[in-house]
């Protein structure tokens, strides 16, 4: 890679990890890490949510979700857990907000 194009992407990572919603999404992992086991169930949920959004047939996808909300909504209502998934849903939408204009701003197709 071109050092300076290089050294542009690490501006920009500074950049993002320094906005509120980087700042929001790494302190809730944390609390979310300080607790004993959660983190691994939290993981558990995030796991089976994306397998379902992306390895099963569109048609049943939201009957699907619908059950996993079901089985894991003892661990959706501890506020910890929902801070933390409320956080990450924002970091990821940012993420992609970034990818469409880098991909828009490039003609990328």
């Amino acid at each position: 890679m071109d050092s300076h194009i290089r050294n542009t992407a690490m501006t920009f990572i500074r950049e993002v990890k320094q906005s509120e919603v980087y700042g929001k999404y790494a302190e809730q992992l944390e609390r979310v890490k300080a607790e004993p086991g959660l983190y691994e169930k939290v993981n558990e949920f995030r796991k089976k949510n994306f397998d379902i959004q992306n390895n099963g047939s569109a048609e049943n996808m939201m009957e699907r979700l619908e059950e996993l909300d079901k089985e894991y909504s003892w661990l959706r209502e501890d506020a910890l857990v929902e801070d933390f998934l409320q956080a990450e849903l924002a970091f990821c939408r940012m993420m992609q907000e970034i990818d469409a204009l880098i991909v828009r701003e490039l003609d990328f197709q």
